[in-house]
Parts: C-alpha cells; sequence; structure tokens
C-alpha cells in the first residue's frame, strides 16, 4: 500500500503542476479551457486519493501526528508532495 501510495503522490504532484503551469495559461491565455476541464478532473481525482490514503495509511502505521499534519499539508503546496515522498516515503527513510 506504501508504494501505491507514493506512486499516487508522485501523480497528484505532477497534475498539480501541470493544471497550474500549463492548462490555467491555455485557459486564461490562449482560450483553451478543454485541457483545463480534464487535467482539473484527473488532479481531483488525485487529490481525493492522495488525502484517502494518507489518512489511512496515518492510521494503519501509526505515525506520528507530526508526519500525519505535513502529509495533508504537503497536497496543497507545489512540489510539497515530491518532497514527501523522498524524505518520508521512501523505503529508507524512518518511518517515525
Amino acid at each position: 500500500m506504501l508504494s501505491f501510495f507514493r506512486v499516487i503522490a508522485i501523480l497528484e504532484g505532477i497534475s498539480y503542476l501541470a493544471l497550474f503551469a500549463v492548462t490555467m495559461p491555455l485557459k486564461y491565455l490562449a482560450d483553451l479551457p478543454m485541457p483545463n476541464k480534464y487535467v482539473g478532473y484527473a488532479h481531483g481525482a488525485l487529490f481525493i486519493a492522495y488525502i484517502i490514503l494518507a489518512v489511512v495509511l496515518w492510521m494503519e502505521k501509526k505515525w506520528s501526528l507530526k508526519k500525519g499534519i505535513i502529509l495533508l499539508v504537503a497536497s496543497l503546496l507545489p512540489f510539497a508532495t515530491f518532497y514527501v515522498e523522498k524524505k518520508y516515503l521512501n523505503e529508507d527513510a524512518t518511518l517515525a
């Protein structure tokens, strides 16, 4: 389950960046709203999956309150899911 969460974390981060760096400029500068719609749907689904999996793993693995909050806040910040995946979700990282 941890490896699946790692994949979701990376995909959620990529979709977040694609939404803001690619499709929003297309929508507002080039008047092309459709890419934003579909990337927005994908990002929404990945965001929900990330939050649900973060909470499930937090409870299942009995991670600390600090780690749980870091996992949840990371979904709101650009690039943060990449940081969390590398620092907290890597098999070599300490899972305290």
